[in-house]
């Protein structure tokens, strides 16, 4: 990218703060979370469930891609039960 004798230059500035991740984003994995709650809960949850109650708590994911093919499709709800086991998986892992 260099060459010895250069008459123009282009100067670019990179803010950092666009690259970081959030903190949420560093933290623990959907298997990690599921792994946590069946160990202190012996309940096991989908990737769904983790998904909704994440989303309930503001850490944004990226957009799904597998969206239903109908408008009306059903998605079945976290059972509260599962959403307090999520819930203290994802504090145990500082992400709420």
């Amino acid at each position: 990218m260099t060459k010895l004798n250069v008459d123009r230059h282009i100067e670019v500035d990179v803010s950092m703060d666009e690259l970081d991740v959030t903190a949420a984003e560093s933290k623990a994995t959907y298997n990690e979370i599921r792994d946590y709650v069946w160990e202190h809960h012996q309940l096991k949850v989908s990737n769904l469930y983790i998904a909704q109650v994440k989303q309930k708590y503001g850490i944004i994911e990226r957009e799904n891609y597998n969206k239903p093919k109908s408008e009306n499709a059903k998605q079945p709800k976290c059972p509260k039960e599962k959403e307090d086991a999520i819930v203290k998986a994802l504090r145990h892992f500082q992400m709420i």
